[in-house]
């Protein structure tokens, strides 16, 4: 049975990857709407990702004698100035994950609920790699600077990114 903190704590996880989800779908859509194409593929993956680690915590904190709450979500921002931006924003937010995550681990512990920990293990190290193709896709960002062929080339490369990683889940 889940403490009333941890079930708290978990439902307010579930709120973040539903606006993780609806960041990554608004991404896409500036994204697709600016002709980049491997890139809005790329989002809208991420999305779909984001979505699984909502539903896949829903389902542990029902099954474990919690009750799940969907609740409003903030709306996410819609327009860039530039893709660089953009990809500043999914760095910078992937961060944040993670240290909800941290957070959720420092209370499955303190509350001596070690179920709930295993569990979350699994976040941790999903969030390790999140957190590095960000980074990754900004020093690649970085190095284009404002070369249109390098946008072009960067974009491309996005695309492929998408398929290997759809093909891979």
């Amino acid at each position: 049975m889940l403490s009333k903190n941890i079930e708290t704590a978990l439902n307010n996880q579930i709120r973040i990857e539903a606006e993780s989800s609806q960041i990554y779908l608004a991404m896409a859509s500036w994204a697709e709407t600016h002709g980049l194409e491997g890139v809005s593929k790329f989002m809208y993956l991420q999305s779909d990702e984001e979505r699984m680690h909502m539903l896949k915590i829903i389902k542990f904190l029902n099954e474990r004698g919690g009750h799940a709450k969907v609740t409003d979500l903030l709306a996410p921002k819609t327009n860039y100035a530039t893709f660089k931006e953009m990809f500043e924003e999914v760095y910078q937010h992937e961060v944040f994950v993670s240290e909800s995550i941290n957070d959720l681990v420092h209370i499955s512990l303190t509350e001596k609920d070690y179920a709930t920990h295993n569990f979350l293990q699994w976040y941790v190290a999903e969030q390790i790699e999140e957190e590095a193709q960000a980074k990754v896709i900004l020093d690649k960002i970085n190095l284009i600077g404002d070369d249109k062929g390098g946008l072009y080339l960067f974009d491309r490369d996005m695309q492929e990114l998408t398929q290997r990683n759809a093909t891979a889940k």
